[in-house]
């Protein structure tokens, strides 16, 4: 059974000219953390169509679970919607779900400023611009304002704020992706080795990866640590009894090795 992975792609000139720092990564990997699950990969690409074209095309290529944040606005720096389609080479239509979705926020505009609703007016003709989507698109959505996003498959397109963005990613891992929870829940086992070289340290790495299937070896080194100085923490995750199978094996090679070791951690599923 081929299982897919889970991508993050985040749109927009403002997150890689450094105008706005990127909040969509780091609370990805907290939402996916807190379900039992991981990011497997995240690209960023700026407001320039040909660019976010290609990349929509790997996307939906590749089979996987993958949330698309920004740029599905009506402003004239918004390209994502008209991205997915070209991708997809499908036309794009007035969903008209969102249709009714866009008119009803536009209604309660007007009735919060005391005035009346007036539908053929230029710029609520051009807020419909909004739910103009690829065609076959399912909407998500969207509780902060009702301006929905769009899913094609497991191809998920949410706006570039947060506040609306991580909300509507929540309930899609909580409703159509709440069979998955759990799957990529991991143990994490290791140990500071005090002014170890990664380079003597790789041999028993191999053999530990070799030795015991499912699980992965890895090395975080650390050159001016205010407090350890010159470490690596070196250590091993997985899931099951093989964790605390091959972090034995770690110790004892490292014992063999001489090392000077330190603080021993265990992180994830089951570390209580």
């Amino acid at each position: 059974m081929n299982v897919p992975g889970i991508g993050l792609v985040v749109i927009g000139d403002e997150i890689l000219g450094g105008k706005r720092a990127d909040k969509h990564l780091p609370r990805v990997i907290e939402l996916l953390g807190a379900r039992g699950l991981a990011l497997d990969w995240a690209h960023v690409v700026g407001d320039e169509r040909a660019r976010i074209t290609a990349l929509l095309q790997q996307v939906f290529a590749s089979g996987d679970i993958v949330f698309c944040c920004g740029g599905i606005g009506a402003t004239p720096d918004d390209h994502t919607r008209q991205s997915a389609a070209a991708a997809l080479q499908r036309p794009l239509r007035l969903h008209p779900g969102a249709r009714r979705l866009i008119e009803e926020r536009m209604q309660d505009m007007a009735r919060e400023q005391g005035l009346p609703f007036e539908p053929g007016r230029a710029d609520n003709l051009q807020r419909l611009q909004m739910g103009v989507f690829p065609q076959g698109a399912a909407l998500i959505a969207n509780p902060y304002n009702k301006i929905p996003g769009f899913s094609i498959g497991d191809v998920h397109f949410v706006p570039g704020f947060p506040v609306m963005a991580h909300p509507m990613i929540e309930s899609l891992l909580d409703g159509r992706y709440a069979p998955l929870h759990g799957r990529s829940a991991q143990r994490e086992r290791s140990v500071i080795v005090h002014d170890g070289m990664e380079a003597a340290l790789t041999p028993l790495m191999e053999q530990l990866e070799a030795a015991h299937a499912g699980v992965k070896v890895f090395s975080l080194p650390s050159v001016d640590h205010p407090v350890l100085g010159r470490h690596i923490e070196l250590g091993v995750k997985g899931r099951g009894a093989e964790v605390d199978a091959a972090y034995a094996e770690l110790k004892r090679g490292l014992d063999r090795l001489g090392a000077r070791l330190g603080t021993e951690m265990v992180r994830g599923a089951g570390s209580a």
